[in-house]
């Protein structure tokens, strides 16, 4: 109710409830295990003077949350979370982008990189791929803390990257 009294249209997007303004998406409303979250898309354009938007992790660029683990929470907000509504509105209406990272600003990990030295088609498929389906490999490949596990990853996809398909193609 505190989203629609916003003037926000609601639809379901992704299995979520998605409050759009002009056929843009402004919030979604995330339900987790431990809590639920207004997921705002363009959150890291958001002046969030309560310091309560959260990045999810790390790679996440744009969108930012505010979790709630019961509804008094919720309730509690009212006045806050439709000045951050309203706010996020307002950067839609005003065409604001995120700056996104470009790929080659991500870090690649060693194991990867070795691999893309060694095998000249290898590097040469990679870099074919969109940039979104080399970010999805080099997060992937990335994500675990022991070598011998990012070298595993990568030996596993090889054939995939040969081949120019994405990690989840």
């Amino acid at each position: 109710m505190i989203v629609l009294d916003c003037g926000l249209a609601e639809e379901l997007k992704w299995g979520c409830p998605c409050y759009t303004f002009e056929k843009r998406n402004i919030v979604l409303i995330h339900v987790f295990k431990e809590y639920c979250a207004l997921l705002f898309f363009k959150g890291a354009l958001l002046n969030d003077t309560n310091g309560i938007l959260i990045q999810q992790t790390k790679n996440v660029q744009a969108a930012r949350q505010i979790r709630f683990t019961n509804v008094r929470e919720i309730v509690k907000m009212k006045t806050i979370l439709k000045a951050y509504i309203y706010e996020a509105i307002e950067v839609e209406k005003a065409g604001l982008k995120v700056n996104f990272k470009k790929t080659s600003e991500f870090i690649i990990p060693e194991e990867f990189q070795n691999k893309l030295d060694k095998i000249p088609a290898l590097k040469t498929a990679f870099y074919g791929l969109t940039p979104g389906r080399q970010r999805g490999y080099i997060f992937y490949f990335s994500q675990p803390k022991q070598s011998t596990t990012r070298q595993s990853r990568v030996e596993k996809y090889v054939q995939q990257i040969l081949n120019g398909k994405g990690l989840d193609d």
